[in-house]
């Protein structure tokens, strides 16, 4: 790594130095350095946005643009997205020089107006299907539970080719006893013993 972009890291280390507010992710002679940045914006509504900047620096940083990832509970994908690509154009004009801290100053000044952007999907923007149902393109949360599972590996594949077709994130979940045919069987036999019982 450069002689410049660890002297950016010592500063940037000094500077973002409050509780969580920096992180060194990884470190490595041959990929360069990993680290995570926690800071905050103003929103669309004008209250605080929590960011957090994954930054990845290549062993020839500066002389090429860092990696950049946003994330943020209060953001859509769609906005991370747009925030991240509006910070790696602004990094183009930084080229050449440790851009780390401007970016990030960049993004504290500039984050309500990136949001208010028509191309952001904005979590105000609202969409109309065709049965005329209006819904708000914001963060939500969909729990779907699928019951007798034959061929796990083919339901697997088919809920990854959706997520993919609908650019959904998320994580799949098994739950239950790992040889449930035979734990129902004598489940299903216990209570019919139980049965029999009561009805002697």
């Amino acid at each position: 790594m450069a002689e410049p972009a660890r002297e950016e890291l010592s500063a940037l280390a000094a500077i973002f130095c409050g509780p969580d507010e920096w992180e060194v992710l990884s470190r490595s002679e041959t990929d360069g350095t990993v680290f995570r940045i926690l800071t905050k914006a103003e929103g669309l509504t004008g209250a605080d946005v929590p960011l957090e900047l994954v930054f990845h620096l290549p062993l020839n940083y500066p002389s090429c643009l860092p990696g950049i990832s946003v994330h943020s509970e209060h953001l859509t994908r769609a906005q991370s997205v747009t925030v991240k690509e509006k910070l790696l154009k602004q990094a183009e004009n930084l080229l050449s020089e440790p851009m780390v801290h401007e970016l990030v100053l960049w993004i504290q000044q500039n984050l309500r107006h990136v949001l208010n952007q028509p191309d952001t999907g904005s979590g105000s923007a609202k969409y109309t299907f065709a049965t005329g149902t209006i819904v708000d393109d914001g963060l939500w949360l969909t729990l779907v539970h699928l019951d007798h599972m034959r061929a796990k590996t083919k339901y697997v594949k088919t809920v990854e080719k959706w997520a993919s077709d609908l650019k959904l994130t998320g994580r799949l979940m098994f739950l239950g006893i790992p040889d449930s045919s035979e734990n129902l069987q004598s489940r299903c036999g216990l209570k019919w013993k139980e049965m029999q019982r009561e009805n002697d």
